[in-house]
């Protein structure tokens, strides 16, 4: 007898309680420490591994091949992966359309036990793997890799199944006599395209999870700097139970691969994190393409940011002192390379000296090195063209007469991508380094003289971004009154603590303005962005006529 490709739906199940993801200390001696050490020295033996392209679940070797580097290390191969073209990104899509019936008519508790045992076997049996993967290719210390690929991959798998159940649940509140109402949540008519950074593990897990748990078909491009802990997630949600052909995995070139995609009647959605230039440019290809489209696509993006922290004058000099570790944090952690990293500090001059103090003491502690190599807080920023870039911002500081190099500036690419953390003082607002996003270990410090008032204006006109941002300050009423000031130039917003560091399920991410939609990735706002709503009103009781009473004499 065959099998009906419709699963009864034989109760209204409840989701397991979902919580973050405890996070692991890694202390010297710890029993996960030495398992993550075991992981990263089996895997730095087994280089170089072998990336295929992914379609309908058949590993293709095209041939047409590029290197993963280890930035720790350049000479060190991390993967050689075998690139997608416009041909396979075209198998690709017509895999994803076929099984597209098949997956979303799944009930929503099938779907979700995919992912949720992801996160399940993403915190157990593969955290360690998935963490040496991150470390070696991504160039993230410990404790960078544990928030990222370990807990925030495994929240988001989690907390995206817990908002779609409650999304689920949002019917209309009345009903006629007769009449029974509701709503269902399609997925989108399509497919899919999702375009992940390097930077996070576990935002490259969420651009494809969160669409596909919404009965979503996806086409999934990883960046060619995290192909390998990509790869890693993929075969993550293959062992969980994803069909074949939900999510197809085409690394390649970007620039063949958007076009194809994009070029595509069934493309249905972008969801995307990396540059304002790439995705300003996607935004445009879809626009001259939209006559070509069955639907208006849902675009999706978080894209870059010029983060800030302002101190108010009311701060006194312990928190001088808590605002200086929290800059230190929030520039240098990771090297920079976070959306959220701050890049520009605004203090009064009259607490400027003390604050800068405190700043230099503790970049001082620093130390830089191969992430294998546990005890450095910093290690390499991910390629060449990252390195040259930063390097030409550190080297415009070194050079101009508006700013002082407080603090770092060395660079050295010889073994590995390695700048040191920089901390910037200039007299000008708007140079350079105050203005253009560097996504790499450099912050600058301005001395405001202006009001407080003023200099909250100054940084909303300073930069086209409103990512993230935070205010120090001491009395209620100013908080108050910097919030008030600030509502708009940040879509994460933080008071007394760092601009970076949210947490699935705590603060849901994202940015307005050039930094991107705004679409808060973590939140049952992002999942709305890829359903389609379907209003359904059923008549229980033949009507007698068609004529109402007003039209009765």
């Amino acid at each position: 007898m065959a099998h009906s490709l419709q699963t009864p739906s034989l109760a209204q199940f409840k989701l397991p309680a979902i919580d973050n993801e405890p996070m692991l200390s890694y202390a010297p001696g710890s029993v996960e420490r030495q398992k993550l050490q075991a992981a990263i020295e089996e895997m730095r033996a087994q280089v170089p591994f072998e990336v295929p392209v992914v379609i309908n679940g058949e590993k293709i070797y095209t041939g047409k091949t590029s290197q993963q580097l280890n930035p720790s290390e350049h000479k060190s191969v991390l993967c050689t992966y075998h690139e997608g073209d416009a041909a396979l990104t075209q198998k690709a899509i017509d895999g994803a359309l076929a099984a597209r019936a098949r997956w979303e008519a799944l009930p929503f508790n099938e779907r979700a036990a995919v992912f949720m045992k992801a996160a399940d076997l993403l915190s157990s049996k593969y955290r360690y793997q998935m963490m040496a993967a991150t470390m070696l290719g991504q160039g993230k210390n410990i404790w960078q890799a544990e928030i990222d690929s370990a807990a925030e991959l495994a929240d988001f798998l989690r907390f995206n199944c817990k908002y779609a159940e409650e999304l689920y649940t949002q019917q209309p509140p009345k009903n006629s006599a007769g009449v029974w109402n509701r709503v269902e949540f399609r997925a989108l008519e399509g497919f899919v395209f999702a375009v992940t950074p390097f930077n996070f593990t576990a935002i490259a897990g969420n651009l494809p999870g969160a669409p596909a748990l919404m009965g979503n078909v996806v086409l999934w491009k990883p960046s060619p700097s995290a192909v390998y802990s990509n790869y890693l997630v993929y075969q993550l949600f293959e062992e969980a139970g994803l069909p074949a052909g939900v999510i197809q995995f085409v690394p390649g070139p970007a620039e063949e691969i958007c076009a194809a995609a994009l070029s595509s009647p069934d493309f249905a959605s972008l969801h995307f994190t990396g540059s304002t230039h790439v995705f300003r440019k996607l935004w445009k290809d879809i626009g001259n393409n939209i006559d070509l489209y069955k639907s208006y696509p849902r675009i999706v993006g978080e894209t870059g940011g010029k983060n800030f922290h302002i101190l108010h004058p009311d701060l006194a000099s312990a928190d001088l002192k808590h605002a200086a570790l929290q800059t230190i944090r929030g520039a240098f952690e990771f090297q920079g390379q976070k959306c959220s990293a701050t890049s520009r500090v605004y203090v009064p001059k009259a607490l400027a000296q003390e604050f800068k103090s405190y700043l230099v003491a503790e970049h001082a502690k620093i130390t830089q090195g191969p992430v294998h190599e546990f005890q450095h807080f910093t290690g390499p920023v991910i390629n060449k063209f990252a390195f040259d870039k930063i390097k030409s911002f550190v080297d415009y500081a070194a050079s101009s007469s508006e700013c002082e190099i407080l603090a770092g500036g060395k660079t050295d690419d010889s073994v590995g991508y390695y700048i040191q953390p920089t901390v910037i003082a200039t007299s000008n607002p708007k140079t350079k380094t105050m203005v253009d996003e560097i996504f790499g270990p450099v912050v600058t410090v301005y001395e405001y003289e202006e009001s407080f008032e003023e200099t909250c204006k100054l940084i909303g006109e300073t930069t086209q971004y409103a990512l993230t941002g935070a205010l120090f300050a001491r009395s209620r009423e100013n908080i108050t009154i910097g919030t008030n000031l600030l509502r708009h130039l940040a879509g994460n917003f933080y008071v007394n603590d760092k601009s970076t560091g949210a947490v699935v399920g705590q603060q849901p991410f994202g940015g307005g303005r050039a930094s991107g939609t705004n679409d808060k990735a973590g939140s049952l706002t992002l999942l709305t962005r890829f359903v389609s709503t379907r209003a359904i009103k059923e008549n229980f009781v033949p009507i007698e006529g068609f004529a109402y009473p007003s039209n009765l004499q």
